[in-house]
């Protein structure tokens, strides 16, 4: 409950804090906002040479195959990069004021979710030049990505947590996050690239960044379900993992200032 009320009353301050690091990171630039375009696009273009002319790689909607996965996976790193040096990074705020030390990773996720929206306008009109059909189980998308964002927070807001005591956890994140990168299937299908049905199972559905990209792609090119079973189990490791980490951070965040 205690949660609640803080996210209610601190959420303003939040959206007031995303819109100004938007504005601080576009200032002196000339395209502005238009980075967040082509930032994304040149990612895809590259990754999409790479892998379609030179390892081959042949799934249907190719370019708008890496893009998904692309604009998936980049909420989720941009995010958990920052997470740990959160509290380090906002210590003049942190030890002058009170506010809930989640509110600070609700402000970088409103962020990422800011550049994830420029990033899904440009999906949906590579799907209009590419004529892919739309269905109504494109609209699954939404509780797919509200599991990612659960998961993400819960995620985070322990990195953000043990990254006020652990002075080399970012070298470690930053590490795992290049590892989970390439096993999570941007550029190419768990489900037809892997033989090993147990490797494939594993890969697919035990990292849950891989599971709903693979899902997000069934759901907008294919026209296909994703497995309900997986994604329940996934909403209630997220939902779950999110209150211990908010429990964490309630039990310690008077410690922060000290440790800072």
């Amino acid at each position: 409950m205690r949660f609640f009320r803080d996210l209610k009353e601190y959420t303003g301050y939040a959206r007031y804090a995303a819109k100004s690091a938007l504005n601080a990171e576009v200032a002196g630039s000339y395209l502005n906002w238009l980075w967040w375009i082509f930032d994304p696009i040149c990612m895809m273009l590259v990754y999409t040479f790479i892998f379609s002319y030179v390892f081959k790689a042949s799934e249907p909607y190719f370019p708008i195959f890496v893009f998904v996965g692309l604009t998936m996976w980049r909420f989720f790193q941009m995010t958990l990069s920052k997470s740990t040096k959160l509290i380090k990074n906002n210590k003049a705020i942190v030890s002058k004021v009170y506010l809930p030390k989640f509110i600070l990773l609700e402000t970088e996720m409103l962020v990422s979710f800011i550049k994830m929206l420029f990033a899904w306008a440009i999906i949906v009109g590579m799907m209009f030049l590419w004529r892919v059909p739309v269905t109504p189980i494109v609209l699954l998308i939404i509780p797919l990505f509200i599991v990612e964002a659960i998961f993400t927070f819960g995620v985070c807001c322990l990195v953000m947590h043990f990254g006020v005591f652990v002075e080399d956890l970012d070298n470690v994140i930053r590490i795992a996050i290049q590892f989970i990168f390439y096993a999570t299937g941007i550029f190419f299908s768990i489900e037809t690239r892997i033989d090993n049905p147990v490797v494939q199972s594993f890969l697919l559905h035990y990292n849950p960044m891989a599971y709903i990209i693979a899902s997000v792609r069934r759901c907008l090119l294919y026209q296909t379900l994703p497995e309900f079973d997986w994604l329940i189990i996934w909403t209630i490791i997220s939902i779950a993992l999110s209150a211990i980490a908010v429990r964490l951070v309630y039990k310690y965040e008077n410690s922060y200032v000290k440790a800072i």
